[in-house]
């Protein structure tokens, strides 16, 4: 007979509360006259499969290993870690004034499952933590938390009113936030016990996490600098109408050449004959990258690969101009030595190591928990936040 009832229950959808099962199981006992009788039909696994269906599902809270996490704490919390006041409300509020609800449904849903995963992930460390570490730390934990507060305190100068308020901005009080503080603790004191010990790093790994990295963190890029008298043609003074500006252009390069070749200073001599915008500055240009070097003056990149730093080219010619160029300073692609970024390498290759542990201790213990259909929870919180920022 009991069991006919617990499949009738199960059959119209668990409608019945804790309270009217235990009342009929009672009543079934003192016909039988014997609660023992009950037990050997009813496992505790079995009553609390039953007796814990009989809440109804609610869009509005999700249930993590008996713990209720509320769209609340959802939509008020932080959208980004690097900006903790801003709360995925504030953070849509633009997007739900320009959008449908089936719009916004698609835009914000990623980040919106993205921040219950976390929070339950969170709940289920906390739970996780709990029972392996056991109840012994709670005194620690007070104390730890406690420390927190009072720096929370002094980071407002030791104003504790104005600290309190902070608190209130976020949806917290004191009590509150010990709670988080305390739960924080014990869930990184727990993930630090379960993540993997640095093991030596090989220079295997360090040589193909350099490789991998190279080009995105360590490439020294090639830097050309140099001082250019810039001959422009159409600008060389000319006394007799018949001369050729060109070749008046091309007898004072040589000039040029032999004075610098008799030792006068290339500066100077930019200063009084060049006409390029760094005439100014001796013609000294700014390092560049010689590939940003547009026409006619990419010339310059090509001769400097063939120049040492101190030597002087020219005359180059190039689409009006002349060039006589000094070389200041010629660095050449290449890549910072594994040596000097190893450290930078080995602390990189724990971290990721770390990281990996983590994602797998968390895949773990999702997989157990077995949530169920998360969907409506979710699509619950993006009305929520559709609705409030268009009220």
């Amino acid at each position: 007979m009991l069991k006919d009832m617990l499949k009738m229950n199960e059959t119209v959808g668990g409608k019945w509360s804790k309270a009217i099962l235990t009342f009929y199981i009672l009543v079934i006992c003192l016909f039988s006259g014997c609660e023992e009788k009950v037990k050997s039909t009813l496992s505790d696994e079995e009553y609390e499969r039953i007796a814990s269906a009989q809440e109804p599902e609610r869009p509005d809270v999700l249930i993590v290993r008996g713990e209720t996490l509320t769209y609340e704490e959802i939509i008020r919390s932080p959208a980004n870690r690097d900006r903790p006041g801003v709360s995925l409300i504030e953070r849509f509020k633009p997007i739900t004034k320009t959008s449908s609800l089936d719009d916004f449904r698609q835009l914000a849903r990623t980040e919106v499952e993205e921040a219950v995963m976390s929070r339950v992930s969170n709940i289920l460390l906390y739970q996780e933590a709990k029972q392996q570490l056991g109840e012994n730390v709670d005194e620690a934990l007070d104390k730890a938390a406690e420390s927190e507060l009072r720096k929370l305190i002094l980071s407002f100068g030791g104003d504790e009113a104005r600290a309190i308020e902070a608190l209130r901005q976020r949806g917290m009080d004191r009590k509150k936030f010990k709670e988080q503080q305390k739960r924080l603790i014990l869930t990184q004191s727990y993930i630090a016990s379960k993540l993997p010990n640095n093991k030596p790093i090989t220079h295997g790994e360090l040589v193909e996490h350099y490789n991998e990295l190279k080009d995105e963190f360590f490439l020294t890029p090639s830097v050309l600098q140099f001082r250019l008298i810039d001959i422009q043609i159409a600008r060389v003074d000319i006394t007799d109408p018949d001369a050729d500006q060109l070749e008046r252009a091309r007898e004072l390069a040589k000039e040029l050449i032999r004075r610098i070749e008799n030792g006068e200073d290339f500066g100077e001599l930019a200063k009084q004959y060049s006409h390029g915008h760094r005439r100014e500055f001796g013609g000294l240009w700014k390092p560049r990258a010689p590939e940003s070097l547009a026409e006619p003056y990419d010339v310059l990149a090509v001769e400097a690969k063939k120049m040492q730093q101190g030597e002087v080219t020219g005359p180059i010619e190039a689409e009006g101009h002349i060039f006589i160029m000094k070389l200041e300073n010629r660095t050449d692609k290449g890549y910072v030595p594994l040596e000097k970024v190893q450290q930078q390498l080995e602390q990189k290759i724990h971290a990721d190591r770390r990281k990996e542990a983590f994602e797998e201790l968390n895949a773990k213990l999702l997989q157990q928990a077995a949530l169920g259909n998360t969907e409506p929870f979710i699509q619950f919180c993006l009305e929520q936040i559709y609705r409030i920022n268009n009220e």
